[in-house]
């Protein structure tokens, strides 16, 4: 929300800034959060401590010492790999180490020639898809602008999801990039699949003890680093510790005939002090079926009372399968601690022709594969070849101003037949089916920066949100509602079926007619002969797509990364071109301009 700063220019002369420095800083905060303005307010005060300690070791007869700068990158969709750059960026400057820490997105490319020392992080999505704020510099070291990089010492770190066939590929393009332009290693690049904690400690201790020996350790009197007062977030519960809160509401917001399952989902946020900004995505921890858990018990012949060991904690095997271990998503891992585990020739042929392992993979949950291929395992070797339980992250559908101590989802059940018995997704299934209202489910709030409603409220949006990606935009009409903003809003929304399908349909008729919603355009495929979706209608639109465009709007796309969001973006830069007279060169530029400026968004999957 704008913060009020009506009185600030009467306080200008206590305080020693004149008006446009006092407008400059007015204009810098608008739009963050109390969190985020006690920070700032800890950090100017920690550059003020700083400037007085240079000030006081300036004079002292300690030399500098020239020390070369590691610069830390990151480029990261819903967080991760922010996260993880920062903290390793922590660990660094604790060991003297200068370091300059910065998203892919506010780097300059061409400023590569002038780095010695380099760490990169990157996540992966889609088809092998780098994040939005590493696509300007994926694309820029991959064209012939590139420059030699002979001087540069670099390590990459990829998180990524092994269940996907294009793993951690973003990671392992900057790698063969950097090295094809002559920069070198300082050690091998480390792929990360979803439990990769132990993983990146022992990365971080190898890439430390390298880069304290390449690079001059600088001491406090001639480097003197801020000393941040940093106030701790509210947001005490997070993955590793996530809050176990109540299911409020469970309903289905899909027509008896629909070919979908769609649940609206509510849950308290009573006693955790959690908070969430719009845009945010809500992770959600789930227990298994008792039925898959009872199949794959079965099918190894190991008995559910036997105990395991997992990270030293000891467990019944069967509280293990239902509570920590992944039993619906599959992944190459699986299947060769499997196949090492029970020595299967089926198996074997199987992990040889990868192709076909994809294939396999793709139409089986874990269950599946150890129904076709039934063992004796040993319950350890059982529970070692699975990875641990991954939370899955939810679009938040609500804003906190308009619901309060609620956080509100939009989730597509996953529940079809297959291998003669009913299949759910895990945490679909859970919210869905399994939990009733009022019972337990552990969250945490995932931030994401990367998909935030414009800074001033009078400024356009567009949202194309077909199926579950209505979610985020629900949530941020309700906060231009509550905040009164005065920017015109314009939602994209596409399903198979208007009976059926029209997700929150009477919420988005009451914004249309209060006008809060401008514009709104419909596109159910299958309510006529030839299939209509969310591009075909952004094609119809495009003269005035694109005024809008001009005019300063945010364009904001949510839900299928696979195909969807491809061709919304294809169907946008067409736009472009056509109504802005442009060249597909200059296009491509005015939507690479977009994503630098933040006007252009995707939250996908």
């Amino acid at each position: 929300m704008s913060q009020d700063h009506s009185n600030t220019p009467q306080d200008a002369p206590s305080i020693g800034l004149s008006q446009p420095q006092l407008t400059q800083l007015a204009q810098a905060v608008q739009g963050f959060s109390k969190d985020q303005l006690l920070w700032s307010s800890g950090y100017l005060a920690g550059l003020s401590a700083n400037s007085q300690q240079q000030t006081s070791t300036h004079s002292s007869a300690v030399p500098d010492v020239e020390a070369s700068t590691l610069t830390v990158m990151y480029g990261s969709q819903t967080g991760n790999a922010k996260h993880e750059a920062v903290a390793f960026n922590e660990h660094l400057v604790k060991q003297g180490i200068k370091t300059n820490l910065v998203s892919m997105a506010d780097y300059k490319p061409r400023k590569i020639k002038d780095e010695t020392h380099l760490v990169l992080f990157v996540s992966t999505h889609g088809e092998g898809d780098a994040p939005d704020d590493a696509v300007e510099f994926h694309e820029f070291l991959s064209s012939k602008k590139a420059p030699k990089l002979d001087k540069l010492q670099y390590a990459v770190v990829g998180l990524g999801d092994t269940s996907y066939e294009f793993f951690c590929q973003t990671g392992k393009d900057f790698d063969a990039m950097l090295a094809k332009l002559g920069a070198k290693p300082i050690v091998e690049r480390l792929d990360c699949d979803v439990d990769y904690a132990d993983d990146i400690a022992a990365w971080a201790k190898t890439a430390t003890q390298k880069l304290v020996a390449s690079l001059k350790p600088v001491t406090v009197a001639s480097t003197a680093q801020p000393q941040l007062k940093v106030v701790e977030s509210i947001n005490q519960y997070n993955k590793q510790n996530p809050f176990t809160a109540n299911l409020l509401t469970n309903q289905k917001i899909t027509g008896r005939d629909s070919i979908k399952d769609i649940r609206h989902i509510e849950i308290s946020l009573e006693d955790s002090g959690l908070n969430y900004q719009v845009g945010d995505a809500l992770g959600v921890y789930f227990l298994n079926d008792e039925l898959i858990v009872n199949k794959i018990i079965k099918a190894t012949n190991t008995s559910a009372d036997t105990k395991i060991k997992l990270k030293e904690e000891t467990f019944s095997l069967k509280t293990a399968l239902t509570e920590k271990l992944e039993l619906t998503l599959s992944y190459p891992g699986f299947v060769k601690a499997y196949q090492a585990a029970t020595n299967d020739a089926g198996l074997k042929a199987i992990l040889d022709d990868k192709p076909a392992l994809r294939t396999f993979l793709e139409e089986r949950q874990i269950v599946d594969i150890i129904e076709q291929f039934p063992n004796k395992i040993d319950a350890q070797a059982l529970v070692d070849a699975l990875r641990p339980i991954s939370p899955r992250l939810y679009s938040i559908a609500s804003s906190q101003n308009e619901v309060e101590d609620e956080v509100h989802l939009t989730v597509a059940h996953v529940d079809y037949d297959a291998f003669g018995f009913q299949h759910q997704g895990g945490a679909s299934g859970f919210l869905s089916t399994r939990l009733e209202e009022g019972g337990d489910v552990k969250i945490f709030v995932e931030s994401n920066d990367n998909f935030r409603l414009p800074s001033d409220p009078k400024t356009p949006v567009i949202m194309v949100g077909p199926g579950t990606g209505i979610a985020p935009f629900r949530a941020f009409m309700q906060e231009r509602d509550v905040s009164e903003g005065e920017g015109k809003n314009w939602l994209f929304f596409g399903n198979p079926s208007f009976t059926q399908d029209f997700l929150y349909q009477v919420e988005w008729q009451s914004y249309l007619k209060s006008g809060l919603l401008t514009n709104i355009d419909l596109a159910f495929s299958r309510d006529q002969a030839e299939k209509i979706y969310v591009q075909d209608r952004l094609t119809e639109k495009g003269s005035e797509v694109f005024q809008w465009l001009e005019q300063g709007a945010h364009f904001y796309v949510c839900g299928d990364a696979m195909r969807m969001a491809k061709d919304v973006e294809i169907a946008l830069l067409n736009i472009i071109e056509k109504y802005g007279n442009k060249s597909e060169q200059e296009a491509k530029q005015y939507l690479v301009d977009m994503r630098k400026a933040k006007r252009y968004q995707k939250d996908v999957y």
